[in-house]
């Protein structure tokens, strides 16, 4: 790109909200760049069945969806790039905003910033190799997989009380495992979750292990009490971890701003941040629901908000839009 050309919109991210948003502002011939990072596809991509994305009623593998909005944003003109965003210089008072890839500037209007959020992790043997063969990290998304089968949560928030009590209308048993006596979670979500006959809580006990079975599944975990060091191994089926969740908007600190736990603010339910040309979607800005589905509507959001910020807001004079390649 010559130096007195620039982009439209420049979308930093992939995933559902990434690629909702390339096909969109590509429908809206603003031949969108996407640096969409090595791991393109995002938390889908290390899903394997996804049965609540509407339109698929036999249910679709993760990474097959995200090729799928892949293929769809390129077939309408987005530009892919499959490299990671290195940097970012974002104007203030909205001029042109830059976005490196290494040593390459890209000059552009607006940016879309939907680099999601990464599941907290509890950094304990067997996590890793068994994720998504019995370890999951959503049971709003995988709880259905699990009937009538033993299973544990680990956390004491708010939200490990809401996922014990939605896995507990599949599984046989939900052990909610949290490190301390005392929970964080709210008076009433903790009394409710108490209410429910199959959920019990084991306290103070961290996971040491998860443990596969002879089928390469998990099949058991054991357990360190926090305060004698003592062990106990549980048989389950299927493990939750509800730790939180860390977005990933480390590109971006200290210019946009974020809230305490490192999200993007958004003003009111747009996706407009504090700055000028700069919008954000998707589990970066998502305390809530961090759903696939939500992400890609808050995508159509953040293309829609450029769409209508390019509109409004007059060109740099004297330079022209990159066509790019």
């Amino acid at each position: 790109m010559s130096e007195n050309s620039y982009h439209n919109v420049v979308i930093v991210g992939s995933g559902p909200a990434g690629y909702t948003a390339a096909l969109y502002t590509a429908r809206a011939n603003l031949n969108p760049l996407v640096i969409e990072g090595f791991a393109w596809g995002g938390l889908l991509q290390q899903t394997t069945d996804v049965e609540n994305f509407p339109g698929f009623p036999q249910g679709i593998m993760g990474p097959e969806l995200m090729q799928q909005m892949r293929d769809q944003a390129e077939r309408f003109g987005a530009r892919l790039e499959t490299d990671e965003a290195t940097a970012v210089e974002l104007s203030a008072d909205g001029g042109l905003h830059k976005v490196y890839v290494g040593d390459e500037v890209h000059l552009t209007r607006s940016v879309i910033l939907a680099m999601g959020a990464q599941h907290r992790k509890l950094g304990v043997p067997g996590e890793e190799l068994l994720s998504g063969r019995g370890v999951s990290y959503c049971a709003t998304c995988d709880a259905a997989f699990f009937r009538d089968v033993p299973t544990v949560i680990v956390g004491g928030g708010d939200s490990a009380m809401e996922e014990a009590m939605f896995l507990a209308k599949f599984a046989s048993k939900v052990a909610v495992v949290h490190r301390r006596d005392e929970f964080r979670a709210s008076s009433i979500m903790l009394e409710r979750a108490r209410g429910v006959e199959n959920i019990e809580f084991l306290t103070p006990y961290t996971i040491d292990e998860f443990i596969a079975g002879e089928d390469g599944s998990l099949s058991s975990a054991r357990l360190l009490h926090t305060g004698d060091g003592s062990t106990r191994e549980m048989n389950i089926s299927g493990a939750f971890i509800a730790v939180g969740h860390e977005p990933q908007s480390q590109l971006v600190a200290g210019q946009v701003e974020v809230d305490e736990s490192g999200y993007v603010v958004t003003a009111g339910r747009s996706t407009r941040t504090n700055l000028p040309g700069v919008f954000a979607a998707g589990d970066l800005v998502d305390h809530t629901y961090r759903q696939a589905i939500t992400a890609a509507g808050s995508g159509c959001q953040a293309a829609l908000d450029a769409e209508w910020y390019l509109r409004d807001t007059p060109a740099p004079a004297g330079e022209v839009v990159s066509a790019g390649a």
